[in-house]
């Protein structure tokens, strides 16, 4: 047997003792494998942290609606008002995860690009950085690489990702052409092998309900496909982008935009329960929640979303507004699940960016935000600081 000298065998322990260390923070640190991110087009933080808007509600134009609103929505605390228009988000989220975005409670999160609507905010979401070329909503191939594309490339995450949207744009934010992902949106059927008896129907009912508008689908049939695909495909990674709120607060029907937000919170729920009444989700499943952009902050600019720029170019229909749209780029996320630090409501932090969702999804799975950088060349926002103290510690280190 070969003999070691104590001072050998001391510096034999010590070089395995920052190797193990090494090894430690360098390896992905994470509890769940699964995750499910939620955007819900334009709902503001105001309706999410307040309830209902009492001055926008008290306007004549709705005053047809105003009883059925209150019986529903009215109470006497701002607390519980919220609760009744979100009651899964104060009812779980809020107690079990944690909520970022009340300006009452000096918590604040804004998106980082220059227009403040819906395409550069996705694009902001799924890459984690704006992009001044992204300055429009049309259906244009989006240059980026988002963290969609990317994961779909990763070795743990290969057809492992899809994607379901209301708005019919989305096949262009992903770049479905390129990513080749899996994308249901707009009014498309579902089209995956093995449907079920439910997809089909979906499918018929989908051409036979007609949607208020032209290019954004009813987020039902959003919701029903995507929860058909979770039970068939059980992919790990799913996006799910929600559209109505958005598209009645730009028809001035707050009543129904409302009744929109309230029906986004049942199907966040609904969802949540389908994962975690699946033995690959069950407790291996985090919950991602946030906004493309905000809204105006007064009665009269409530449903308009602009900035500056964006009303002399692109939005010049809301020319008048010299300073945007006041308050639209205001935005709030929420968190839940294993790996998320059961903090509550925040208050008193720094301001947070919307482009900080990307590296807090990727920490979230194992990879490293800096890797995804390189595709798109250049930095990302940091990750948020809402994951438990072994996640945030690892993030740490590797940034």
């Amino acid at each position: 047997m070969l003999s070691i000298t104590p001072a050998k065998s001391v510096m034999k322990i010590a070089f395995l003792s920052q190797a193990l260390f090494m090894l430690t923070i360098s390896a992905p640190v994470r509890a769940a494998d699964n995750l499910l991110i939620i955007s819900i087009d334009g709902l503001r933080w105001q309706e999410v942290f307040r309830g209902y808007d009492a001055n926008v509600l008290a306007e004549p134009e709705f005053e047809k609606h105003q009883k059925s609103i209150l019986h529903d929505l009215d109470a006497k605390t701002v607390e519980e008002k919220r609760h009744k228009l979100m009651p899964f988000l104060w009812r779980v989220m809020a107690k079990q995860g944690v909520m970022i975005g009340n300006r009452d409670n000096q918590s604040a999160m804004e998106v980082s690009n220059t227009w403040w609507f819906s395409y550069p905010g996705y694009n902001e979401i799924l890459t984690g950085k704006a992009d001044e070329r992204v300055d429009s909503n049309k259906p244009v191939a989006n240059p980026n690489v988002t963290i969609l594309e990317w994961l779909n490339q990763q070795k743990n995450y290969q057809n492992n990702v899809a994607a379901f949207g209301s708005w019919d744009v989305f096949p262009a934010i992903i770049n479905q052409e390129r990513s080749k992902l899996p994308i249901n949106a707009g009014f498309m059927p579902a089209d995956w092998s093995g449907l079920t008896a439910k997809a089909k129907w979906l499918n018929a009912l989908q051409k036979d309900i007609p949607s208020p508008w032209h290019n954004v689908r009813l987020d039902a049939f959003t919701v029903g496909f995507a929860q058909e695909y979770i039970q068939a495909k059980q992919p790990k990674v799913i996006y799910i982008a929600l559209g109505e709120t958005d598209d009645f607060a730009h028809d001035g029907d707050y009543p129904a935009y409302l009744r929109s937000a309230h029906q986004s919170d049942g199907f966040i729920e609904r969802l949540w329960d389908t994962l975690q009444a699946m033995p690959n989700y069950r407790g291996n499943t985090n919950l991602l929640i946030t906004v493309d952009h905000g809204r105006g902050n007064s009665i009269e600019t409530w449903q308009h979303h602009a900035s500056p720029k964006a009303t002399r170019g692109y939005l010049s229909d809301l020319a008048k507004h010299k300073n945007g749209i006041e308050g639209s780029n205001q935005v709030w996320m929420a968190a839940l699940g294993p790996d998320i630090q059961p903090a509550g409501e925040v208050s008193n932090n720094e301001t947070y960016g919307l482009n900080q969702i990307a590296a807090t999804t990727l920490i979230l799975l194992g990879q490293n935000p800096d890797e995804y950088a390189k595709t798109n060349g250049k930095p990302i926002g940091k990750a948020l600081p809402i994951l438990k103290p072994k996640q945030a510690h690892n993030e740490t280190i590797k940034n």
